[in-house]
């Protein structure tokens, strides 16, 4: 335990003394935004049918390394040596994820950090409801309440319109390249990194942390969800960035 310990920290170190999470979080946004910009501009009649899904599963995957970027931002990973910094990337992360208030995300994901699993968890259902189409639903409506529900509606049908009637963008490159992306993205969110790891299992809990990591290799850990599978490892090390934590789980 004592040799895990002290690796962790020399990761932490590493990780803090450097530009690599400013590095790794503006390539993300960089490349989710080329992305889009160049699908947006292809004639999709002229793509062949066999090209367009790996363009979506494309997006969806950058779509859903812009939120792990502002969930890293969250924990003051991208730069740890400037609050500033960290911050202005995290709420561009989750402005150009949704629209969504990078303050109000980090206070509800140091809520689920400190209650997980539990009535005070804003992430979890409940221990009597394991659906996950219903806890999907829940998880949802607990992120777009009230006034971010019109702030969504209003901004996201603006540069709806915007995009189609503006730009002349083709309604069909708008709904394949931005809003599956967008929706398909956050059920992998929720079913990765929300669902398996904290769903009760049979015989209940078995951790502080109420939460469980699954067993993919690395490659496919970081295909799915950026390592967010490997949960168990992200609650008992919070200050280790999403790229880390394979090292973490050898430790």
């Amino acid at each position: 335990m004592q040799n895990a310990l002290t690796s962790n920290k020399r990761l932490l170190q590493i990780h803090q003394d450097s530009l690599s999470g400013v590095f790794i979080a503006l390539t993300i946004i960089s490349l989710w935004l080329s992305s889009l910009v160049f699908l947006f501009s292809i004639d999709i009649s002229k793509l062949p049918i066999f090209l367009i899904l790996p363009a979506v599963l494309l997006r969806v995957f950058l779509q859903t390394g812009i939120f792990i970027t502002a969930h890293d931002a969250i924990h003051g990973l991208v730069y740890p040596k400037n609050r500033q910094i960290n911050n202005f990337i995290g709420s561009l992360a989750t402005t150009c994820y949704a629209l969504l208030p990078y303050n109000q995300l980090l206070t509800k994901h140091w809520m689920h950090h400190r209650y997980p699993a539990s009535t005070n968890d804003p992430d979890f259902y409940d221990d009597e409801h394991q659906n996950p189409f219903a806890w999907y639903f829940n998880f949802m409506k607990g992120y777009l309440q009230k006034r971010q529900a019109w702030i969504l509606l209003i901004g996201m049908s603006f540069f709806f319109y915007s995009f189609i009637l503006g730009l002349h963008i083709p309604i069909i490159n708008v709904l394949l390249f931005w809003i599956l992306p967008l929706l398909l993205s956050s059920i992998q969110l929720f079913y990765f990194g929300i669902y398996l790891p904290h769903r009760r299992p049979e015989e209940g809990y078995n951790n502080r942390h109420r939460t469980n990591s699954n067993n993919y290799s690395a490659f496919w850990s970081f295909i799915t969800c950026y390592h967010f599978g490997y949960h168990w490892e992200h609650h008992e090390y919070p200050d280790v960035p999403w790229y880390d934590l394979p090292s973490v789980r050898k430790i």
